[in-house]
């Protein structure tokens, strides 16, 4: 069997879509979908128009992370640079390379795509394009109003075993992280 016929044999097709909440961010929607069997079933769905997220890697091995509190889980998280799309048809590249010297103060002359990850496919759209930045040179750092951050290197090794712990949480920046140490050997 070929993926195609396999993937219809599991597919539910959206039958009705009703708002809920439209946010800043996110909005959510109430869908009844058709099952493979013919049946139909509700689904919550947040729908978020995606973002980017880049590790940061320097000339010696070094990468720069940021420190922020998130008020939903009430933790500071150590993550790599990263922020929403400003609009739905934004390229997730040029959002990266935006984050990156907003939250960091860096600029990269080498881009590498990595991935782009389903952050939580059960419940919400979003998706995050992850990039490797190489090449970095300082620049002026200008976060957001509403953003608070703290700025650290780190050896890339170090922050990897940190994932390996489970001392560094945050789902986009751990499998970024493991991805750029694989690339970079």
């Amino acid at each position: 069997m070929n993926p195609n016929e396999q993937d219809s044999e599991l597919r539910e097709t959206p039958v009705s879509r009703e708002p809920i909440f439209h946010g800043k961010i996110i909005d959510v929607e109430r869908w009844k979908v058709r099952l493979p069997d013919g049946g139909e079933a509700p689904r919550e769905v947040v729908l978020h128009r995606g973002a980017a997220a880049v590790v940061a890697v320097d000339k010696d091995n070094f990468v720069t992370l940021v420190r922020q509190h998130r008020v939903a889980v009430d933790e500071v998280t150590l993550e790599i640079p990263a922020g929403k799309l400003d609009t739905a048809g934004e390229d997730p590249f040029v959002c990266a390379q935006r984050e990156l010297e907003e939250e960091t103060g860096l600029r990269a002359q080498r881009w590498h795509p990595l991935t782009t990850i389903l952050t939580t496919p059960g419940f919400s759209s979003e998706r995050i394009a992850i990039y490797l930045a190489t090449g970095l040179t300082a620049a002026r750092a200008h976060p957001d109003e509403d953003e608070f951050l703290g700025v650290i290197r780190m050896p890339l090794k170090e922050a990897v075993a940190m994932v390996m712990r489970g001392e560094l949480r945050d789902a986009k920046s751990a499998v970024a992280l493991l991805l750029a140490d694989k690339l970079l050997g």
